[in-house]
């Protein structure tokens, strides 16, 4: 009988696709959702020992714009999408290399939260290489949340995002 390392067993880590990602020597999007927000951080890793260079959490959407009847809806897609535009603009003004996404335990599911954020990043300027062909994003009108209960303008966030970091 084999005993699985703790953090297996916790599901916190996937070893082997940690081990993947490290080989590539590549920086990483590391992207993360709590109970209550999203959470990308661009992360460099050195002889397996990762360095956290820049984080983005979806609570600085409040900064940008979101309203604050809304606070709770912080983990949604628009929130996602947004989030990741954020961060994909902060690594273009800091001229940081081409990273790869890390998406740890999280489940790899179409038109999800994931996707969004994915979205976003490549709307602000970085490249990934993502299959375009496949139906993978959300629609739009779930990206602008045109289906929230609370309203947000997400045109206006997002033009102050990239007025901002792009001086």
């Amino acid at each position: 009988m084999r005993i699985q390392k703790r953090r297996r067993r916790e599901a916190k880590t996937n070893y082997l696709k940690r081990m993947k990602l490290l080989k590539g020597d590549s920086p990483r999007i590391v992207f993360r959702k709590t109970n209550r927000y999203i959470i990308a951080q661009y992360v460099t890793s050195k002889q397996a020992q990762d360095k956290v260079d820049m984080g983005v959490n979806s609570k600085e959407l409040l900064k940008y714009g979101w309203p604050k009847e809304a606070e709770e809806s912080l983990k949604s897609i628009p929130a996602s999408y947004l989030t990741g535009f954020l961060i994909g603009k902060k690594i273009l003004f800091e001229k940081k290399n081409t990273p790869i996404m890390d998406f740890g335990m999280t489940r790899n599911l179409h038109k999800t939260k994931i996707y969004a954020f994915t979205k976003g990043l490549i709307d602000s300027g970085v490249k990934l290489k993502v299959d375009k062909k496949k139906d993978i994003f959300p629609d739009e009108s779930r990206i602008k949340g045109e289906n929230m209960k609370n309203k947000i303008n997400f045109q206006k966030i997002k033009e102050k995002i990239n007025g901002e970091n792009s001086k």
